[in-house]
């Protein structure tokens, strides 16, 4: 079973149609999605001139049924805390976003499928 959780930069390279992420995509049986990164989409479609069309795309993803919305709650702040130290700790800082992304792959046991080279820097992070 190939369950992954989605950064923010696969949607948007799915949507631009990168081949590559979008095979994987098709061959997940379960696409988690955080609620930071829908955030992250959100902001983004505020700054453009597509907004609307952006959110009708994103709520037709969304709504598939290999697709779920993980939020973030109290657990997911355990595993936030522990992640910051250690990347702290290491003298390798990333985006705080992403650290809330990562800690919601680590909640949930999924592989993070990210473009994004600075997760490599947390340690025990199953990455796509």
């Amino acid at each position: 079973m190939n369950r992954i959780l989605i950064d923010t930069n696969i949607y948007s390279n799915a949507l631009r149609g990168n081949n590559e992420v979008v095979a994987v995509l098709q061959r997940a049986s379960l696409i988690g999605i955080s609620a930071i990164s829908i955030g992250e989409l959100y902001s983004g479609f505020l700054a453009g001139t597509r907004e609307k069309t952006n959110r009708e795309e994103l709520d037709q993803f969304l709504d598939s049924p290999r697709v779920v919305i993980y939020p973030a709650d109290e657990s997911t702040a355990e595993y936030y805390s522990s992640t910051l130290n250690q990347l702290k700790s290491q003298g390798t800082p990333i985006p705080t976003n992403d650290i809330w992304i990562a800690a919601t792959a680590f909640q949930h046991g999924l592989q993070l499928y990210t473009l994004d080279n600075h997760f490599h820097h947390i340690k025990g992070l199953l990455l796509r």
